[in-house]
């Protein structure tokens, strides 16, 4: 019998725990440092469907786990310091933030429609603020809270863009615009990309569920043209006028699938991994399944390099963590760089009628566990 996954109760209790009760949203920082994220979209042999995601970064942005509850008033950020725009929760969700401030910059709704923030550099063009209705303005940080806040499927997001706009602001932490764009998931199995390119929100049905982060969407799409072999199946063997040369190995029919952690790269490897995974039922099954998925994209300290890091003390870019949801039980797993253990919450078991949002510290448990031996 497999052992099933904890679900943040342990965690919840060794965590700190506190309320947030600003009716507004704070800004994000995000890192010039983040260029290598990936998330996918996992589908399961029953219909359900999980979705993971690394986030890397060249700094701790201290992430925590937060919980929004239904109702809580919430309100984007506008030009020239205005207020933009306003809302109220219809859906409660959960997810991890920076620097403990609530907003999301991954997370799940109590619908199961997930999704994440990814760098989207060289790329990303908002709307001209001065250009930009206030009371409909998000800042580039603010939208993915807004749509799990709001939304039950990807069908529901796509309808509602028009009435938004995404503005280049810089955000404080930063000192400049943060160029992202979105990955969006919903349980029914569904995936759509949001870019914002030259001011407008360009939208594409993901039917690959995989999104990186530079070049655009549609460019990794073509990109896939390259590699139309890829198969989990051995490559037959090459016969040569009465010799016969045999593959070296198991795995000869996903040669030449990159390895490097290039936006592009990684693209193709995560949905190398996604197609050719044996589908497993919902559950801590098809969670476990993600995870291993997900460990063959976690980049240690010191792996990517800007070729400035010795003499200037640039930081070092690496996973400082992953997360999982299961968009069918509405459990939300996270693991860290110090912590591989992966550790959850059941969303439906949250009080998402709070009056506030609830946070809990990412409370590293470093120490390696021993193994007991039975006494002879």
């Amino acid at each position: 019998m497999q052992p099933t996954l904890p679900v943040f109760k342990g965690f919840w209790r060794r965590a700190a725990l506190a309320c947030v009760a600003s009716t507004a949203i704070c800004s994000v920082a995000f890192a010039p440092f983040a260029q290598a994220c990936t998330s996918f979209l996992l589908r399961t042999s029953d219909g359900g469907a999980v979705y993971g995601r690394t986030m890397e970064f060249g700094f701790l942005i201290d992430s925590q786990a937060i919980v929004v509850p239904r109702r809580f008033a919430l309100r984007g950020s506008g030009p020239d310091g205005k207020p933009g725009l306003a809302w109220n929760a219809k859906y409660g969700a959960v997810g991890l933030n920076a620097y403990g401030l609530p907003v999301f910059t991954d997370g799940m709704n109590e619908k199961g429609l997930a999704g994440g923030i990814l760098l989207f550099p060289g790329y990303a063009g908002y709307a001209d603020p001065a250009m930009a209705d206030a009371g409909k303005s998000l800042a580039p940080w603010e939208f993915l809270t807004w749509a799990l806040t709001s939304f039950a499927t990807v069908q529901e997001v796509k309808a509602a863009l028009s009435g938004i706009t995404i503005i280049n602001l810089p955000q404080s932490n930063l000192g400049a615009t943060p160029p992202v764009h979105y990955a969006l998931h919903d349980a029914s199995g569904a995936s759509i990309v949001i870019e914002p390119v030259a001011g407008v929100l360009k939208v594409y049905d993901n039917p690959t569920g995989v999104l990186t982060n530079a070049p655009t969407f549609d460019w990794q799409i073509t990109n896939l043209r390259n590699y139309v072999k890829i198969s989990p199946e051995n490559a037959p063997p090459l016969k040569l006028d009465g010799m016969t040369i045999a593959p070296l190995g198991e795995g000869s029919g996903l040669l030449g699938v990159p390895g490097d952690p290039t936006p592009p790269s990684r693209f193709v490897r995560a949905l190398a991994y996604v197609v050719t995974a044996k589908k497993m039922p919902t559950g801590d099954e098809s969670v476990r399944l993600a995870e291993h998925i997900l460990n063959n994209f976690d980049i240690p300290s010191g792996f990517i390099q800007s070729g400035r890091s010795v003499s200037t003390k640039t930081p070092l870019e690496f996973t400082q963590w992953s997360s999982i949801a299961d968009l069918s039980r509405k459990r939300y797993y996270v693991k860290t760089y110090e912590d591989q253990v992966l550790r959850g919450i059941d969303l439906m078991n949250m009080d998402l009628d709070a009056k506030t949002i609830q946070t809990a510290v990412l409370k590293p448990d470093m120490p390696v566990p021993m193994l007991e031996f039975s006494k002879p």
